[in-house]
């Protein structure tokens, strides 16, 4: 089966590897892309966009001249991506969606989408990084009653959401897994004087500094001990390659609201 997939705001930095993962994938044609009306690259060869060498497929402006393609996969913005969500769900399209920083609110638009058509939302498409989601909750089941819990994560300097959508999963998924509530315990970093950690509590650090692709660490720390879970990525292409997985996942798939848990087969 082959499917027919076009990638939303492909001229970015993670678009370009969408492009080329999508190009060289066995199952997956890539029917185009779209970008900005204002951008430097309208109507621009997709595979010259990707520095492959040209693919014969234009960028457009415009979502109604994609609607061949079978799946939609969307690393826009939070704006962007809750548009072209309707616009999928009024053209019964699937789509993978990597955006991040969506307020809970704006998560539950998205779900609630995901009643008429299949959606999987990612905010890390990394197959490592949602191995790491697994172990997580693993090690929080275990120990996380009694050791103390901080997040690391580091990221390029144009990042701008913070801390990172998958820093916010790994703290969900712990929160979710000990019952406690992640807006009310968690603590996003510290200066001067302060009482002794809480150990309820879930705490986050953030770096933003160079091309640093994406790394995270968590810390399950007691008097004596701490155990460390670290995923670093080395470049977006594992991203790439993961949304390509959740592409061919999804495209069979039912009306829904996914993740790349449920494409992995890690849910319960």
């Amino acid at each position: 089966m082959t499917i027919n997939v076009a990638i939303l705001g492909c001229s970015g930095r993670m678009g370009r590897n969408l492009i080329q993962a999508a190009s060289e994938h066995e199952y997956i044609t890539l029917v185009g892309g779209s970008v900005r009306a204002s951008s430097s690259f309208v109507n621009f060869d997709l595979g010259e966009l990707a520095g492959i060498g040209a693919l014969g497929k234009k960028t457009s402006t415009q979502l109604n001249d994609l609607l061949v393609a079978d799946v939609f996969i969307d690393f826009t913005s939070i704006e962007s991506t809750l548009e072209n969500v309707k616009w999928c769900q009024q053209h019964k399209k699937a789509i993978v969606i990597g955006t991040t920083g969506f307020s809970a609110k704006q998560v539950q638009v998205i779900e609630q989408a995901g009643k008429t058509i299949p959606i999987v939302l990612a905010p890390n498409t990394s197959v490592g990084v949602n191995l790491l989601f697994k172990l997580v909750e693993i090690t929080a089941k275990a120990i996380g009653d009694y050791t103390d819990i901080e997040i690391f994560e580091a990221h390029h300097r144009f990042k701008k959401d913070a801390p990172s959508g998958t820093a916010m999963k790994i703290g969900q998924v712990i929160a979710d897994t000990l019952g406690r509530n992640l807006e009310k315990c968690a603590v996003y970093g510290r200066e001067g004087l302060s009482d002794e950690r809480k150990n309820d509590t879930i705490g986050f650090a953030t770096i933003r500094a160079g091309d640093i692709v994406g790394e995270h660490t968590v810390f399950f720390a007691d008097l004596g001990e701490r155990l460390e879970i670290t995923h670093k990525a080395s470049s977006r292409m594992t991203f790439a390659l993961g949304a390509m997985r959740a592409v061919t996942w999804l495209a069979s798939a039912n009306a829904g609201y996914y993740t790349m848990q449920d494409v992995l087969g890690l849910t319960d």
